[in-house]
């Protein structure tokens, strides 16, 4: 299924029904009183929550969802028959936002989180709610309301602790393959992932986290340029970014330059994605005799004091290490958790 991860969508709740007016008729009886009954409401529209779904295509090719309307009034005090409910099912972690106020209504971050989009109307009243000593035979009713519409913009935002970042072909992909059971594209040639892909990564001791890979970015990627600047709204829910750094010296690429300007990328497009902690990952050192002596060099010329690791994700060396580190760092750093909506 293609991945899809922006959508617009109009929700229009029912109308309610509208009131009867109407008067008892029974043999006998010949001046009845009023027994007009209430219309029903209108149909509502929620959001669920479904982990059973990670695209948001369903609402890309169909935006236009009208709940029932409420069922009129009828004699003998009958209501109508309230106007049926509408549940779109959403993956866990998209982002509901009115279009008109640019208010953000809910965000789905867990399985089963509901919130209702559009309220249905409520019915009208029929004519026994107006019987007095004064009016014995009343002939008002109310129509029913009008539901609520809104036009919303969907936004998904994949929840994964770790995120993956780098060049193309910096080797995401492959170390995704290494540490979990995913199976993202992997090939020799740039932006071979073409979306995100998530991985559940198991440790020794039964635990276990969610890696994203996203596609590559290159220098202007905050401005549009290339795919990546597409997807880098879902690290925004990662605890930690893995910026991987390919050390394999088939050309005359400055790896230092190359972490600076993908570091600018992530400043320029989301300050609070810049300051979120990162770690260096250098990759294919099995490729490069001087691995070691690469790797003190672009250290020295960032001067980087946090975390780094060396890693041959095709044979598998310093993965698991890897893993471990990182699950080691999760646990000391448990995730704030989101509000739920309501």
């Amino acid at each position: 299924m293609k991945f899809i991860d922006e959508a617009r969508i109009e929700v229009h709740a029912g109308k309610g029904g509208d009131g009867s007016a109407s008067f008892r008729r029974e043999k006998y009886i010949p001046r009845g009183g009023p027994d007009g009954g209430d219309g029903g409401r209108g149909g509502s529209i929620f959001a669920v929550a479904d982990r059973n779904i990670n695209t948001l295509i369903d609402y890309r090719f169909a935006p236009l969802h009208r709940a029932e309307h409420g069922a009129r009034g009828l004699g003998a005090d009958c209501n109508g028959r309230a106007g049926r409910d509408i549940v779109l099912r959403m993956p866990v972690g998209t982002i509901l936002r009115d279009l008109e106020t640019e208010e953000t209504l809910a965000d789905l971050a867990h399985d089963g989180d509901r919130i209702m989009l559009a309220r249905g109307g409520a019915g009208g009243l029929g004519n026994l709610h107006f019987k007095s000593s004064t009016n014995r035979t009343p002939r008002q009713f109310t129509r029913g309301e009008p539901g609520e519409a809104r036009r919303l913009g969907l936004e998904l935002r994949v929840l994964a602790d770790v995120g993956l970042l780098g060049l193309p072909n910096a080797g995401k992909s492959t170390l995704l393959r290494a540490i979990s059971s995913a199976r993202p594209k992997v090939a020799d040639y740039p932006f071979t992932t073409l979306s995100p892909s998530l991985g559940m990564v198991r440790v020794d001791n039964g635990a276990g986290f969610v890696a994203a890979d996203i596609p590559g970015l290159i220098e202007g990627a905050a401005d549009g340029a290339g795919l990546g600047h597409q997807f880098l709204r879902h690290l925004s829910r990662t605890r930690l970014l893995l910026h991987l750094v390919d050390i394999a010296p088939f050309d005359d690429s400055d790896p230092a330059r190359s972490v600076r300007a993908l570091a600018a990328e992530l400043k320029k497009y989301d300050a609070g994605l810049y300051r979120k902690p990162r770690w260096l990952v250098f990759t294919k050192a099995d490729l490069a005799d001087d691995a070691d002596l690469r790797i003190r060099r672009i250290l020295r010329q960032l001067r980087w004091t946090r975390p780094w690791f060396k890693i041959a994700a095709i044979s598998g060396t310093g993965c698991r290490e890897l893993a471990r580190e990182i699950q080691r760092y999760l646990e000391e750093k448990p995730r704030a958790k989101p509000r739920r909506a309501a």
